[in-house]
């Protein structure tokens, strides 16, 4: 069974830090592209980063660049997001996915995490 176990989310103070870790059981983790989502109170889920299978190209959303960094590490199943100088407005529900693609670069399959839940106010 697959599954993609979140944590690291918390309540922490505008400019603060936090680490989310992602751990994913039940797939070969090398296979397949992680992405982070946060989804606000009454706000679509968001795609905040991305990092490919081997952790070469990662993504950051524009408005959290130079604030959040991506990390995976294949030998122990995880992936990171770390997100510095937090601001109320990164507030929300953080998610982990997973997906794979095919040869044909059409997705094979996917999941999702329960999420973890990122506070930022003073």
């Amino acid at each position: 069974q697959v599954r993609l176990v979140e944590s690291g989310g918390g309540l922490v103070q505008p400019g603060g830090s936090l680490r989310l870790s992602c751990e994913a059981v039940g797939l070969i983790f090398r296979h397949y592209v992680m992405t982070w989502y946060r989804q606000g109170p009454g706000q679509y889920r968001e795609e905040v980063a991305s990092i490919d299978e081997y952790g070469e190209y990662p993504k950051i959303e524009n408005s959290r660049k130079g604030r959040f960094t991506i990390s995976r590490e294949n030998a122990q199943n995880l992936v990171y997001l770390e997100m510095n100088s937090l601001e109320a407005q990164d507030s929300g529900v953080y998610y982990c996915h997973a997906r794979r693609y095919g040869p044909s670069g059409a997705a094979r399959d996917e999941y999702w995490g329960q999420g973890t839940t990122v506070s930022v106010s003073s």
